[in-house]
Formats: structure tokens, sequence, C-alpha cells
């Protein structure tokens, strides 16, 4: 059943009454870094006070039905990661306030486990690309301007280094966690496959010189960077791996396929 609900609203805990869900998902946020930079506004009202409206609802529902909450949330809360890989004990440095907030919503996450004992979980994800991503996102971005003849902005040098999973592996990921996971635990979901935004620009052209005719007006632009940009994230998922099995399935070039066709078709 689908309603539309806003995460900060007090109706949640009638939903949770009515439906009795077993577990809860929390994916409800606001996540381009960008936006946060013009304006934090909405992501300080989704991330932080909404999680905060949910984890309230929450701690009464739990207290009479058998139930986990698993909070997603990012490895930009880590900061910038220059050298080697993140654990969970890794100490949080976020530097956007799209980080900064979901940095807030993990410590709410995490107190509230610890204060009124609730069942939850905390997962920090790498950047996940896919089918039906909203087009603000990189790679869809970078596809709808290639299908249609633009160019492909870039910010600085494109040496900006992210960690790259399919969005499939990590729903696969996110069950693992809900069926096995330990309360109060947090885990880091990765691919352990680090590109630059340069070589994901060079591998979408790639697969498209393949499948359509490219357009003349189809080359990199590098644009001036964002404030704040940081360098690298990379996670270490050694955790998830050895305590629930869970590992990733799709490499980054049968993933990107499976991308560019869908937005191709549609």
């Amino acid at each position: 059943k689908f309603i539309k609900c806003d995460i900060k609203d007090k109706k949640i805990k009638k939903i949770l009454s009515k439906y009795k869900p077993i577990g809860i998902f929390n994916l409800a946020a606001e996540t381009h870094v960008d936006r946060s930079i013009d304006n934090p506004d909405s992501f300080i009202q989704s991330n932080i006070v909404g999680v905060f409206n949910l984890l309230e609802c929450f701690k009464e529902y739990s207290k009479k039905h058998k139930s986990k909450l698993i909070h997603i949330s990012t490895d930009e809360v880590y900061g910038d990661i220059l050298y080697g890989r993140s654990s969970e004990n890794y100490p949080y440095q976020p530097s956007s306030p799209y980080a900064a907030s979901k940095a807030a919503s993990d410590h709410l996450v995490s107190s509230y486990v610890r204060t009124y004992k609730i069942p939850a979980m905390i997962t920090n994800c790498s950047n996940n690309y896919g089918p039906k991503q909203h087009p603000e996102k990189l790679i869809p971005k970078l596809i709808y301007n290639i299908l249609n003849n633009k160019t492909l902005p870039i910010y600085g040098k494109g040496t900006n280094s992210r960690e790259w999973i399919y969005v499939k592996d990590h729903c696969e990921a996110l069950i693992k966690v809900f069926s096995k996971g330990k309360i109060g635990e947090f885990y880091n979901i990765g691919s352990n496959k680090n590109l630059n935004n340069l070589q994901v620009t060079k591998e979408l052209i790639k697969i498209a010189k393949n499948k359509i005719d490219i357009g003349k007006n189809v080359k990199i632009l590098f644009v001036k960077d964002r404030p704040g940009h940081d360098v690298r994230y990379a996670l270490n998922s050694k955790k998830i791996k050895n305590n629930l099995g869970w590992y990733p399935k799709t490499n980054f070039k049968q993933g990107i396929k499976l991308t560019f066709d869908w937005y191709n078709e549609n």
C-alpha cells in the first residue's frame, strides 16, 4: 500500500499502529549535495526533524510490537578519505550541509538505541546508481545529456573519486541487515570499487557509442568546482561481508550498461 506522507507528519504514529510493520526502512532524505549548499533548510527539516519525528513514533510503537528500524545513511558522514577506506569506527567529519544533516540523524538514531532501547540499526552506503534515479544525480544527468546531444559538465578536473554501488546490491544488503543485523550496530555498504568522475563519464561515452549515434555536442566540459567538494569517499565494508555474508554481485561495467539501457528506453 502506498501512502504519501511527510516524514515530519505525526500521523506516522497512526500508520504504524494500523499496518503493524515488522520492519521500517528509513530511506526518506534530501540527498543532493549541490541543493544542500544552495538551500540547506529542507535538508535540516527532512533529515533531522523528520528523523526525530520518526524515532518518537517508533519509540512508542516498538514498546508494543516486535519490529526493527533500519536507518539508511551515507558514506559522506566520514568526510574526505584521502587514503585507505573508512570503517564503522571512523570519526564523523561531514563537509556539506547534506552530510552534516545525515550525520546528525545517525547520532539521533544511535542515542535512541542507547537511551530508549529501540531496536534500530544504521547503514552507511556509498554512491548508488541504477534505473529510475533522479536526473539531478551525476550518472543519470550524464546519460540524459548524451541522449540529448548536450555537453557533459564535470566539476574541477574530474578527479573527485566516489565508490559506486548498483542499487539492487544495496537493496539486498538492507534486507540482510534487517534479517541478520545486530541491534545498535552500524554497517558500511560499499562495492570497494572507486572511480573518479572522469572515468565514469568516459565509460558512459564508450557504452553510448555502441548503442546510439552520438551528437557532436557530446563533449566533456570542465566547470567550476562546487564549494567544499570532498576529494574522495571510500568505505571499508568488511564487517557486513564477514558478519552477515553480504557482498555486491553487480560490477560497474554490468551495472552501468543496465542503467544506460533503462534511460535510453524510458
